[in-house]
């Protein structure tokens, strides 16, 4: 029987096997790490996605076993580190100084140059991030954008960055999430601590960093963080583009509803989920529900993207606050994507009871929003190789972990387990009758 450093240097073996032949088949050579992002026929396809991640479990866990736990526990409590050299970056455009420079990268006194930061500096803080595969050090202070970093790359060029540096992030959501991230994320981040110290206490880390009794909504609704909220919801608009299509078209099952039954995206931002539906199921109708904010940039969302499905009242748009009574009665269908998390149970609980006090007998729940699965083996779950965490650590369960800490952290909000949905819809009225996987999981809930 293989020892456990044999398998796992195995399913690495076998996976790198399996991604090469694919490549090959298709003519192309698997990417390099050296140059910059550019997109394959390949990476969305569903099988080398997980062999990519089996890789990645299996080279995690092989880490893990081989280095000395004095120098994991090292790496871990310095990571804050990764997250404010990342934010600094993105902060002072340098990837999108190195854009022009290719692979032969420019020296940090030319970066200087440009952003005006001190060269040795910047430097140091690249060399760190080089040493993790974020930029090359391609000669001596020498630096050029690699894989990783191109993505960093922000959407405007540095003299309109420089013209109106309030909009510079808009259309480059990594870079917007990791400026974010690094700045309100990390600060909150110290105060975690305290926080889980002091049970019963209904505010986040992040009420204790920035010392306001407000909701980091409230909070970047200021004057004074204006811009915050414009990068933050740059971040939001990108990580939500990722997501396909069928998640949602499959989650709310419109092909099986009748025509103009009513569909309402509770908490819909600008309702762009709303419009891949109403392309999928024009037969139905929807309402999109959101703050005043939300709703007057959906008005301009709209008006760009579909304006005669507003013009004849396919899509209405509407604005509400789900901890307010619902105003739409008896829909077919009312749904929530990525909103729950970002509260406590309690208030979780509020926002689904006021739902349910709205819906008739007939209509559905459906969330949008992560699993946080298991670390250990429990019953149901899809087996993975041996001796692969059943969640397949950090290629599986890492990003909704750290998401979980991040909510945690900022709203004092959580990812769930299965059976966590299941109790807030016990809690509120609702039923779990169905639950979809995928890159989000569709909890669909019937009333009773």
């Amino acid at each position: 029987m293989a020892s456990q450093l044999a398998a796992l240097a195995q399913l690495i073996t076998t996976g790198v096997e399996t991604l090469e032949a694919a490549y090959a088949k298709q003519g192309i050579p698997y990417p390099s790490l050296d140059a910059p992002f550019q997109p394959t026929p390949l990476d969305f396809d569903p099988a080398l996605f997980q062999t990519a991640h089996l890789i990645v479990a299996a080279a995690s866990q092989l880490i893990a076993t081989v280095r000395s736990p004095m120098e994991t526990i090292q790496a871990y409590a310095a990571s804050m580190h990764v997250t404010s050299t990342l934010g600094f970056v993105v902060d002072a455009d340098i990837a999108d100084v190195l854009k022009d420079a290719g692979s032969q990268g420019l020296n940090v006194k030319d970066i200087a140059a440009v952003n005006g930061i001190d060269a040795d500096n910047q430097a140091r803080v690249l060399r760190f991030l080089a040493t993790r595969h974020v930029f090359t050090e391609v000669a001596p202070n020498t630096f050029a954008n690699n894989r990783i970093s191109s993505l960093l790359i922000k959407a405007k060029t540095l003299d309109e960055i420089k013209a109106d540096p309030e909009a510079k992030y808009d259309g480059a959501p990594v870079a917007a999430i990791a400026a974010s991230t690094g700045d309100e994320s990390l600060k909150a981040s110290g105060h975690l601590s305290e926080f889980l110290r002091n049970p019963g206490n209904d505010v986040s880390a992040f009420n204790t960093a920035f010392k306001t009794p407000k909701t980091m909504w409230e909070w970047r609704e200021e004057p004074h963080n204006v811009w915050r909220a414009r990068r933050f919801a740059v971040g939001m608009k990108g990580g939500g583009d990722i997501f396909p299509a069928s998640i949602f078209t499959e989650g709310i099952g419109g092909d099986k509803l009748p025509a103009d039954a009513l569909v309402v995206d509770v908490g819909g931002s600008v309702g762009s989920v709303t419009l891949k539906l109403a392309k999928a199921f024009p037969h139905l109708r929807y309402i999109v529900q959101d703050l005043q904010k939300e709703i007057t940039e959906g008005e301009k969302f709209w008006a760009e993207s579909a304006p005669e499905l507003v013009s004849s009242g396919r899509v209405k748009l509407q604005v509400h606050n789900f901890f307010e009574p619902q105003p739409v009665k008896d829909a077919a269908v009312y749904f929530m994507r990525v909103v729950i998390h970002d509260w406590p149970d309690v208030t979780a609980k509020e926002i689904l009871a006021n739902t349910r006090k709205a819906a008739g007998k007939d209509s559905k729940l459906v969330l949008f929003d992560c699993v946080m699965p298991y670390a250990c083996e429990t019953p149901g779950a899809s087996p993975v190789p041996s001796p692969l965490l059943p969640n397949l650590g950090v290629a599986g369960a890492g990003f909704v972990t750290s998401l979980d800490i991040e909510m945690m952290t900022v709203f004092n909000g959580k990812e769930r387990t299965v059976d966590q949905f299941r109790a807030l819809g016990e809690a509120t009225g609702w039923k779990l009758e169905e639950v979809k996987p995928g890159m989000l999981f569709g909890f669909v809930f019937s009333a009773v």
